[in-house]
């Protein structure tokens, strides 16, 4: 006989349910994990700084494996095509609109597939995926990066 079959339904009885994980250990948890930081525009608001010379960045927190990171960007500002090495990240955009510029071979022209992001979307990035973000519009725009395990390099790529 299993413990499921003696105890009966283990979320009914709230001392046999595993503890709630305190950090994100999954994509789908890093997703969750940004989208209530997202949410807490009280927070993050008053963080926001424009450069006009380059873009502005600041980290928002740390856990065990990844950082959380907010940019702004004013228009036209843009990262340049790269990577983030051997980490994943969650990219929301929070405020006005970015547009991610992705090759569709490795090696190829950085704008080959355009996406265009509103504020509110989210993208999930692999280890060594290449993209350029830029802000093609007329207003600033602001976005949430969740990198796992934290950030330790970015590969610039022409293009």
């Amino acid at each position: 006989m299993s413990d499921v079959s003696i105890a009966g339904d283990p979320l009914a009885w709230p001392h046999l349910a595993p503890a709630p994980l305190a950090h994100p250990t999954t994509v789908g948890g890093f997703a969750a994990l940004a989208r209530r930081v997202a949410a807490d525009r009280e927070h993050w608001e008053p963080l926001v700084r424009y450069d006009a010379l380059t873009r502005w960045y600041a980290r928002l927190s740390t856990g065990p494996g990844y950082e959380v990171w907010l940019l702004s960007w004013l228009p036209g500002q843009g990262s340049g095509a790269h990577d983030h090495g051997g980490s994943s990240a969650v990219m929301t955009v929070l405020q006005g609109e970015l547009t991610e510029r992705s090759p569709r071979t490795p090696g190829g022209p950085a704008d080959a597939t355009a996406r265009t992001l509103a504020a509110g979307s989210q993208r999930v990035i692999a280890p060594g995926y290449v993209h350029h973000v830029v802000n093609d519009t007329l207003e600033p725009a602001v976005s949430l990066h969740v990198y796992f395990p934290g950030l330790t390099e970015m590969n610039p790529y022409r293009g």
